[in-house]
Parts: C-alpha cells; structure tokens; sequence
C-alpha cells in the first residue's frame, strides 16, 4: 500500500528519520504503522543510503554553482526563506540553508554565518528590535528516552470560516519534542480524544507515561470527593487498562506543561496567526503539512537545532486490537463496583467512583493494622479504614 498522496515525500523523510534513529523497533513492525509494504520501505531505506535525503524529495534544478551569483542573490535568497517562514531567526535560517547545501538544494556555494544573517533580516526591517531583546536561553529537563512521557493539551478554540469552533488537540513526545499527533477536532468531548490517542498509539505504539493539564476531558481526575479521594475519568481508567499512567501539571502552574506550552505557542504563530481555514477537513490538510515541517524540516534550538524525527524512535509497546484482561493475584480480595460506584467489604460499603461502575477491583491490606488499599488494574484508588 503506498504512502498518503497529501504528504508522500513528508512521510517517506519522516519514515527514514525514524527508521534511522529507531534501535528498538522491528523493521516489519514500523512499516505496518505507515502502511507499507516492506518492499516499499526498504526501497527506500535503499534509496536514502545510497544518495541520502535528495533521493526522497525532487531535486533543485537550480545550478548548485553559477558564475553570475554574488551576495546579493544570497541575500535575497535568505530574505524570501524568512518571508515564508517569518517566525524563524538566524539560527534556524542558518541551518536549514546548511540542510539545503547537503540535500544538494541550495543554489550557492557560500553559506552566511548567524551573525550576517542577522545583518540580512535587520536591513530588510525583518527583525522586531523590542522582541530580539525579550529572547532567553532557558535551561530545561526532559525523559532520558522517546515514549516515557507524552504531553497533550488543547490549543484553545478558534473560529473557522463557517462560523464553527475548531479545538486542536496537540501531543508531543518529551524526549524529542516530536508531535506524535496534531488534529483538528470538532469538540473536546471524551470520545474524540480517544479516537485521536488511538491512531496516535497504531503509528507510534503506547507511551508509559502522559502529562496533562486539569482540564476537560481528564480533568476530573484531580477532583476530591467528600469521602477525601479522587475521582477518575473515562480517559483514564481506558489508559489505566492500557498501562499507561495518566499525570497531571499542577492547578494554575502552566510551566509544568513546558513544553507543549511552547510547541502550542509555535503553532500559533506559525499557523493560527497566518492562515483562515474554512472548516476542519481544511485544518486537518494544512495541520498535517505544517506538522510534517516541524518533525522533519524545521530545526529546534532545545535539539541543538537537529529536527525532532532525528530524536524520536517509535514505541515498541504496540497498541493491542482488545484491551488486556483485568488480572488480579489470587490473595486478593476482588469485588465488583455496584451501579452507584461502591463496594461491599466486610459488611462496609466503600465509595470508589462511577467511573469504575461494573469494573472489578482488588483490595489489599497495607502495612497499617485495619487498613486497605484498593486498586484497579495496577492503579491506586484509595485506602480504606476500619479503625
């Protein structure tokens, strides 16, 4: 089966990207996610080894050297690239024209420094002098590999042409800041996230981790109740099954979702600022493409200005066609949730949440005389008392 026609050259670079720096995947297993055949993917595995990246895109027809070019032209050039892309500064410009001179694209021999390109931007009133002095060099922390945490949240909602909202739904990948899934939703209803995690989770396999705000539709997870225990949401206990552990940033402290934060500001620059769309179907073409830009094109300054592809290997956790059985040890005490969320333990009814209505759960006795601790799957729920 071929690559998608909207993005075929996009997708084949991500594809090697991934098949290159993955070490953990198997080759047949990374195919079956882009919906290839092997023989198609090792076409081009062959294709990039033998003459790298140009043999994926179309070359330049472009001289890559011209006797009648001077700076000017350079210049020139340099200026129209940040025309199309006016939220990227100097380093990124430098090393997408270095990605250029490699791939065999770019047009001159000489490569201008940072510092020239900046000249460039400031003689052609290209650079807001009140925001350059407002740039910092931030440290930051990230998982020591791909896949141990994702972050998503929701971009806030826009007004399409139509007069309809459009919520984009972002996930990112910690380690690498790869965007595992950027898509154009009609709401921010339970099941549209779901259904957007699960084609995330058929490409890209399962994460053991995901951080999100206190929001709708996982919010509700933070919510105490008056027996003093949180509750869960539908999202959750799905991922619990799942055994991928569902986290919260703290209220009010945005800064704990860095990172998407940022990657939320970048796409609102980059896209929301530029463009009017006239419904979803055109959000989620245009998303796609520009999606593909930043995973593969686009240089990141916290990656030292690699791409994020060249970071990111895809999970070897593959999304399961059924959710695996609830499983529990023998020596513990099983009890199934009642329609009005509660248990019945030793002649107590306990609450655990409606959420949990029909689901089995284990109770174990803890270190404490007269206490429990309750668990779905492997997730805590709440301890219980007899003192």
């Amino acid at each position: 089966m071929p690559f998608k026609n909207i993005t075929a050259m996009d997708q084949r670079i991500e594809f090697i990207l991934l098949f290159s720096s993955n070490k953990k995947l198997k080759f047949n297993e990374l195919c079956r996610r882009y919906k290839i055949s092997r023989t198609t993917g090792y076409k081009w595995v062959n294709r990039y080894k033998t003459g790298g990246i140009k043999d994926l895109i179309d070359r330049s027809k472009r001289p890559i050297n011209s006797p009648s070019k001077y700076n000017g032209d350079i210049e020139k050039y340099v200026v129209d690239l940040r025309k199309e892309e006016p939220e990227w500064g100097s380093k990124k410009l430098h090393r997408i024209l270095y990605n250029r001179q490699i791939e065999g694209s770019y047009p001159f021999e000489i490569i201008p420094c940072r510092n020239t390109i900046s000249k460039m931007l400031k003689r052609n009133d290209l650079i807001d002098s009140e925001r350059s002095l407002q740039s910092k060099a931030y440290k930051h922390f990230e998982y020591a590999e791909p896949n141990e945490l994702w972050q998503m949240d929701f971009k806030g909602y826009f007004l399409m042409l139509n007069n309809n909202r459009c919520h984009p739904l972002a996930i990112l990948d910690d380690h690498s800041r790869f965007n595992v899934g950027l898509y154009a939703c009609n709401d921010e209803k339970n099941v549209t996230v779901k259904i957007r995690l699960i084609e995330a989770f058929e490409r890209y396999g399962l994460p053991l981790r995901i951080l999100a705000d206190n929001g709708n539709p996982w919010g509700p997870t933070i919510m105490e109740t008056d027996a003093g225990f949180k509750t869960f949401s539908e999202i959750e206990k799905w991922l619990i099954r799942l055994n991928i552990r569902l986290i919260h940033g703290r209220p009010y402290h945005p800064q704990t979702q860095g990172k998407e934060e940022r990657f939320n500001k970048t796409f609102k620059n980059e896209v929301l600022k530029r463009n009017n769309f006239k419904n979803t179907e055109h959000c989620q073409e245009y998303f796609d493409i520009w999606r593909e830009k930043y995973n593969c094109i686009r240089p990141h300054e916290s990656l030292n200005l690699d791409v994020p592809a060249s970071h990111y290997s895809p999970s070897k956790r593959t999304y399961p066609a059924q959710l695996p059985p609830v499983e529990y040890d023998d020596y513990e005490s099983i009890r199934k949730v009642a329609e009005n969320g509660s248990i019945s333990f030793q002649n107590k009814h306990f609450k655990i949440g409606k959420g949990f209505k029909g689901e089995y759960v284990a109770i174990k006795k803890n270190d404490n005389d007269a206490e429990f601790d309750i668990y779905f799957c492997n997730q805590f729920l709440r301890n219980i008392s007899f003192k």
